[in-house]
C-alpha cells in the first residue's frame, strides 16, 4: 500500500467566487508544491474546466478527478466525482437540464471563465453557476450513483450550505460515500454526532478558491495506486486500505 495526499474539493476560474489566478497551470503547480498526489476539480455546478486540468496533470504526474460541487434545490452543497470522461460529460448534461436559469453579474459575483492549459480563455459562462438546481439532494445522489460516481455532502460543519445547517439531519435514504468536514472541525466531535449514520467516513478538503488554499486541508488515502477505483475501495473500507484526515 502507498499513501496519497488528496484534496478533492478545488475550484477554478470557472467558479464565480474563485480567483482568476485559479487557472490549470497555476492549480497544478500549487498542488504539486503542496505535496498533493490527487486532486478533484469541483467547480460550482459545472465540470467544463476539468478536461484542461486533467490533461496538464497527466503530463506532470498529478491524478486529476472530474466532478462538481452541486447546489441542490434545498441549497445543500454536495461534492460529486466521476471515474470516466463519459460520466463527467453525462453529468454535465444533467446539470444543464436542471440548473435554474439566472444570468451572472460579473461585477457582483465575479467572472466565470473556462481557461485551457495555455491560460487562454475558451469560454465565458453566462449562467450564474452558484444558483441551485431544481432537484433535491436525494435525486442528485441517485443520479451520481447511476453514473458510478462518488457522492459526498460538502462541509457539513459549516453554518451555511451544509446538509446539517440546511436540513437539520441526514436523510435516512441518502447513500453518501463519505462526509466532508473542514479543517476547523474536530473529528472526534463529528464521529459521535447523533445526526450522522453509524460509522461515518470523513474526508477533509481545502474547498480552495485561491491558490494559497490548495492543500491547506487534505485526506491521506492509503491504497494500492492513485486511481478512482482505489479511492472508492478506500472509502468503502475494502481490504487493508485506510483513510487518515488528521
Amino acid at each position: 500500500m502507498k499513501q496519497y495526499r488528496a484534496d478533492l474539493h478545488i475550484h477554478t476560474t470557472l467558479s464565480p467566487c474563485g480567483s482568476l489566478d485559479m487557472s490549470p497551470v497555476n492549480i497544478v503547480k500549487a498542488a504539486l508544491n503542496a505535496g498533493l498526489g490527487i486532486i478533484a476539480i469541483t467547480d460550482h455546478n459545472s465540470t467544463k474546466q476539468f478536461p484542461y486540468i486533467k490533461k496538464l496533470g497527466m503530463k506532470q504526474g498529478l491524478k486529476v478527478i472530474g466532478g462538481a460541487e452541486i447546489n441542490s434545490f434545498e441549497e445543500v452543497h454536495c461534492i460529486t466525482l466521476f471515474e470516466t470522461d463519459e460520466a463527467v460529460a453525462e453529468f454535465q448534461n444533467y446539470i444543464d437540464k436542471h440548473l435554474i436559469a439566472m444570468s451572472n453579474d460579473p461585477n457582483y459575483f465575479g467572472y466565470q471563465v473556462v481557461v485551457n492549459e495555455l491560460d487562454e480563455i475558451m469560454e465565458y459562462e453566462d449562467r450564474l453557476l452558484v444558483n441551485r438546481l431544481d432537484v433535491g439532494v436525494i435525486e442528485i445522489e441517485k443520479e451520481v450513483h447511476n453514473l458510478n460516481g462518488i457522492f459526498i455532502p460538502a462541509h457539513i460543519d459549516r453554518p451555511f450550505n451544509g446538509m446539517i445547517s440546511q436540513l437539520g439531519f441526514i436523510p435516512s435514504e441518502l447513500k453518501a460515500d463519505a462526509f466532508e468536514i473542514t479543517r476547523f472541525a474536530k473529528l472526534a466531535d463529528w464521529k459521535c454526532d447523533q445526526r450522522l449514520p453509524a460509522n461515518p467516513v470523513f474526508v477533509r478538503n481545502s474547498d480552495a478558491h485561491q491558490l494559497k488554499a490548495i492543500g491547506q486541508a487534505y485526506t491521506f488515502f492509503e491504497m494500492e495506486e492513485a486511481t478512482f477505483s482505489e479511492i472508492r475501495k478506500t472509502l468503502n473500507g475494502e481490504g487493508e486500505r485506510k483513510i487518515f484526515i488528521d
